[in-house]
């Protein structure tokens, strides 16, 4: 198996790191556009090899597509990262055309790549690189609520008291501070309703922490977050190089399901080696339609930017 992560910034090396240490491929090409920066951050993963015992062969390359034909699988984490008071729509104008030119050279040497999106705003760049590419829409799928899912169940663990790998939670909708929808109702312990063990003043507390838990991260360190984006993306890459079938949120493309089409958003999918082979209907409640019926809306707006710079 062959993996590429495009952009070797803290995000991508974080992911090339982890998919690494599983040894989930047989080669990992890592890619960014910095002359020696990705050859730099492979040399000192490849230094780590016999101190944690993986195999994977690691390749840096400067902007040479070449180098990652044939891959199953592609991570596209390209562009700016936020800095502290800038919200991940104010990345569209900068990391739109960065996506977009990924995305095509992709796309030349590797046609039947699975792609993940993690560049920001997530659910618009995965709409771009669907739109852009032409590809079967299996093949395009967004991260954000794989990352947003894990957060929620952070924050429901500091709120339990108890280990977060006991805790089933997803996160739905768009990948923004105000547009995604933490699904409190169906939270589980160990299979028991976490609406049975908090009180509803403490799952809101949870829900509102959880959408703004990058904006929190960016305000503590000054950039975007890094170790848990970049163990969202490379889980998602395992379950799909080991056919795992595995329900995470990821953002693809509506076709009438959850009541949206022609938009990429958060939902329930499985994932396998087809990429997303499956959306999951979670049967929302009127209120929790309304509230994925408002982020598409929000999304809508900002896909509609793509057409503004002529994109799709």
């Amino acid at each position: 198996m062959k993996v590429t992560v495009v952009g070797a910034g803290a995000v991508g090396a974080t992911c090339a790191d982890n998919i690494a240490r599983k040894e989930l491929a047989d080669e990992l090409v890592l890619l960014d556009i910095k002359e020696g920066f990705a050859e730099g951050k492979a040399t000192d993963m490849m230094q780590t090899a016999t101190l944690l015992g993986f195999d994977t062969k690691i390749v840096g390359v400067t902007g040479d597509y070449s180098k990652t034909e044939g891959s199953d699988v592609v991570v596209i984490t390209s562009g700016l990262p936020r800095k502290p008071g800038m919200t991940r729509e104010d990345l569209i104008g900068i990391n739109a055309g960065i996506v977009k030119s990924v995305a095509e050279n992709i796309l030349k040497f590797s046609p039947q790549a699975i792609i993940i999106v993690i560049s920001n705003p997530m659910d618009t760049m995965t709409y771009l690189a669907l739109k852009s590419l032409g590809l079967p829409k299996n093949q395009i799928i967004g991260m954000g609520g794989t990352l947003d899912s894990s957060r929620f169940k952070y924050y429901l663990s500091q709120a339990l008291k108890c280990n977060p790998n006991d805790l089933q939670g997803f996160v739905i909708g768009g990948h923004g501070d105000t547009t995604m929808i933490p699904l409190t109702r169906l939270a589980t312990y160990q299979s028991l309703p976490v609406s049975n063990l908090l009180d509803q003043s403490i799952l809101d507390k949870v829900a509102a922490d959880t959408m703004v838990g990058g904006a929190t991260l960016t305000g503590l360190i000054g950039t975007s977050a890094w170790y848990a984006p970049g163990a969202a993306g490379a889980a998602l890459v395992e379950a799909i190089i080991r056919d795992e079938k595995k329900l995470f949120t990821c953002s693809v493309l509506l076709e009438g399901e959850y009541g949206q089409s022609d938009i990429c958003l958060g939902v329930p999918v499985i994932i396998g080696r087809g990429g997303c082979e499956k959306i999951m209907d979670f049967n929302l409640t009127d209120h929790e339609q309304v509230a994925f019926n408002k982020s598409a809306d929000a999304v809508r707006n900002m896909n509609a930017v793509l057409t503004e710079m002529n994109l799709i």
